[in-house]
């Protein structure tokens, strides 16, 4: 490449780079600003109102954000193993074990991914409700245990299916069964696929702000999406506490694509090359 074009395209990402994180460290910003000085021009305030943080952390006497962020992280542990795990064995049956209209099933499967989200939403509610699970975490948890969702096992089914059949051959002649092969050949092979849905379920989950509303009604169950609606339910609104609270709900999503971002990647690419 050419000094020049090289220094166009440097040029050209640093400056859709700014365009992308202009918002970002507006966000910082803001954070550390009062309520009178959002409406200010400038990126930084004069004096940081660092006790932004530590009020709004602290939110009320009874409940401050640590409730709120262990309530949210358990919520996500529940949800990431149950997604994994139930996708690996479903995606392990469909790419390497051989049953009556397999095929039919995998299509029945694939076609679950058109039918929008909100068209499950009644019957579901409805479900729970008369199963006594409402204002608790079992309807947000529970169906990650049954497949994780069609999207992941795709992803999965994709990625067994480029693992060659000779290491299952091999381990059928050492006597592994069909659950010693899933164990200890495609469970270890296809790490790179599950950090992915790993990361996704995580994301998705933490982010579903609508399903945490509509089946969570008591405080001490709030989720940090919930908490941060409360700071608006208040009549006098602290944007300052709000927009903190908000920066640090972000953090763990990000903390960790970045630290499995080699993995992410790997699984992304490898699993677009399997055929």
């Amino acid at each position: 490449m050419k000094p020049h074009a090289k220094f166009t395209n440097h040029l050209l990402l640093t400056v859709f780079s700014v365009l992308m994180l202009y918002p970002v460290i507006w966000w910082i910003g803001a954070s550390l600003k009062t309520t009178a000085e959002l409406t200010s021009p400038s990126l930084w305030p004069a004096t940081p109102m660092w006790e932004n943080y530590t009020k709004g952390w602290s939110f009320s006497g009874e409940y401050t954000f640590t409730h709120f962020f262990g309530n949210t992280l358990l919520m996500e542990l529940g949800n990431v193993t149950g997604g994994v795990l139930t996708a690996a064995i479903v995606a392990y049956g469909f790419g390497r074990l051989r049953f009556k209209l397999r095929g039919f099933w995998f299509s029945v499967l694939l076609l679950t991914m058109m039918l929008p989200g909100q068209v499950t939403v009644v019957p579901q509610y409805i479900l729970f409700n008369k199963l006594g699970f409402v204002d608790s975490y079992v309807p947000l948890v529970l169906p990650h245990f049954f497949g994780g969702g069609a999207f992941f096992i795709f992803l999965l089914v994709q990625f067994i299916r480029g693992i060659p059949r000779e290491l299952d051959e091999a381990a059928k002649i050492d006597g592994a069964s069909v659950y010693g092969i899933f164990l200890r050949i495609i469970f270890p092979l296809v790490k790179p696929a599950l950090v992915t849905v790993a990361i996704f379920t995580f994301i998705w989950s933490w982010d579903d702000f609508f399903a945490q509303v509509l089946y969570l009604s008591s405080i001490d169950k709030f989720t940090v999406g919930l908490a941060l609606r409360m700071f608006i339910d208040q009549f006098d609104i602290q944007w300052g506490q709000l927009l903190a609270m908000s920066l640090l709900s972000v953090v763990p999503s990000v903390a960790i694509f970045f630290f499995a971002q080699k993995y992410f990647v790997e699984g992304i690419a490898t699993t677009g090359l399997k055929g």
